[in-house]
């Protein structure tokens, strides 16, 4: 492809003199340049893009896209372009690079703290029941037509990003036109916003569930988080927001694109004669614009009923009809990894795992386990907190786990390069010293305490990690499955009887 067409198709300027220039592919790792590469210089947390210009030269791309000049590119083998927010850039050239697939999809953004896999799976799954070609992208898979899986054939099966790098993003939405897919329903991370990730897209809707803290290493505070979500809205047609929260409240105010607003008590879609939140699921009549209609959902507690209620009003939107709403959402049981209980063999106790890694999620989960844990059972909750990652809501959750569960066990959970002893020591500010509690620094070991010590009630509950199947320290990613972990303790457990 010659460079103006590139440039063309990405809606930028190439300069007159290079415009011919061939450009093969695109690359923002200098290790992948190949012969005609145009290699984009990206400064990211740890290296910088532009400190590795000469070796991209060296091996053959053709074009350098920079936002600094480097004596190296000036009258060298390769044309130099310098231009504003390489990050930006970058979406845009990928996108252009594939074909421009967004201008042929319907592209839904999911953003939130939590809800965004629960919601666009729903969602994805309500369209597909409806007789439309539907495509997924987010944390748990990626998705095509007819269940096809986009992920790189070579990706490492430990890895986990909720909305993939620009290099994959764009080759993904190429293969599902393709495929034919019309809606795709997309996780959109607030790192994603923020890096210029999703720039290419204009949104057909944008979603919100709710905003408590997290990722405040990244962003610095609960402010540039809520911001950070906020440019979803900024690049959609209409949205639904959810305005059970204080941000989401806010959202509604300042929302510069049309919209409607859900949660179970208030705005446009709520949830009315809610029952169950047992382990036969909830129920309730979800009110509208539309009319009433009854769900049904075998997932469990007040989160099934959050989740269930944003997605149905989002496919009644579309004019998806109320029955099939209702009939899908009967049916579905839920992503990966949340609120998954594990399949054992035996009615003493159930364990129950959940990608919970926030103050509010993990409250909900608990309270929602204290809603269907059998009368006499109790709650062990084995939880722990990331390394390198947001410190401040270490403490917080320690309170949570002893406010709502009946025995703690503090434990790992992708410690990364940080101590996990200084981890759980912040944990630790926050339990109840009065209440039982104990420390099992390794995960492995304290899922098998809780699977061995559990009495005929109890509910063991492994927060944090849901569907990953992998586990970061210090010396780097290992596989980390937990399911297998409770079903190893559990024949442990039979052996031992």
């Amino acid at each position: 492809m010659r460079l103006y067409e590139l440039f063309e198709r990405a809606g930028l300027k190439a300069p007159a003199d290079v415009e011919n220039v061939d450009v093969k592919n695109i690359v923002t790792d200098s290790r992948r340049v190949q012969k005609d590469s145009l290699f984009v210089c990206i400064r990211g947390t740890h290296t910088d893009g532009h400190e590795y210009i000469d070796s991209a030269i060296e091996k053959g791309a053709s074009v350098i896209v920079a936002e600094q000049v480097r004596d190296a590119c000036v009258g060298g083998a390769a044309a130099f372009i310098m231009l504003d927010n390489t990050r930006k850039v970058a979406a845009l050239l990928y996108n252009a690079f594939f074909g421009d697939p967004v201008k042929n999809l319907k592209i839904i953004g999911v953003t939130g703290t939590n809800g965004k896999t629960s919601v666009t799976y729903l969602l994805y799954e309500i369209f597909r029941r409806s007789g439309f070609r539907t495509g997924l992208i987010g944390t748990v898979c990626r998705l095509s037509a007819d269940g096809a899986d986009l992920s790189p054939k070579n990706e490492d099966p430990t890895a986990n990003m909720t909305t993939p790098d620009p290099d994959e993003l764009y080759r993904e939405l190429a293969e599902m036109v393709k495929d034919g897919v019309e809606y795709v329903f997309m996780e959109v991370s607030s790192h994603s916003l923020a890096l210029g990730k999703v720039e290419a897209i204009e949104f057909d809707s944008a979603v919100f569930t709710n905003l408590t803290q997290d990722h405040l290493d990244f962003h610095g505070s609960m402010d540039e988080y809520y911001k950070a979500k906020s440019r979803l809205f900024e690049k959609s047609r209409r949205a639904l927001i959810n305005i059970g929260g204080e941000y989401g409240k806010r959202l509604a105010l300042e929302c510069p694109c049309p919209f409607f607003t859900c949660s179970v008590t208030e705005g446009d879609f709520r949830a009315l004669d809610v029952k169950g939140w047992g382990t036969g699921g909830v129920s309730y009549i979800l009110k509208s614009p539309y009319g009433e209609l009854w769900i049904e959902s075998p997932m469990m507690g007040s989160i099934a009923v959050e989740n269930t209620l944003t997605a149905g009003a989002l496919a009644l939107t579309y004019g998806i009809s109320p029955k099939t709403v209702s009939a899908a959402i009967a049916e579905i049981q839920g992503a990966a990894g949340r609120m998954e209980k594990v399949d054992i063999e035996t009615d003493e106790f159930s364990v129950i795992i959940d990608y919970a890694h926030t103050p509010d999620a993990l409250e909900k989960l608990l309270r929602t386990v204290r809603s269907i844990r059998p009368t006499g059972g109790h709650i062990i909750l084995v939880f722990g907190c990331g390394g390198e990652r947001d410190g401040g809501k270490r403490k917080l959750m320690g309170g949570i786990a002893s406010r709502f569960s009946d025995l703690v066990i503090v434990t790992s959970d992708n410690s990364r390069g940080e101590d996990p002893d200084a981890i759980i020591s912040d944990i630790l500010k926050g339990i109840d010293k009065e209440k039982p509690y104990t420390v099992i620094k390794d995960r492995r070991e304290a899922i098998a305490r809780a699977v061995l010590d559990a009495k005929y009630g109890d509910v063991v509950v492994l927060a944090g990690k849901g569907h990953e199947k992998y586990e970061i320290n210090a010396e780097g990613k290992h596989p980390f499955d937990e399911t297998k972990i409770v079903k190893s303790a559990f024949a442990l457990r039979q052996e031992r009887k």
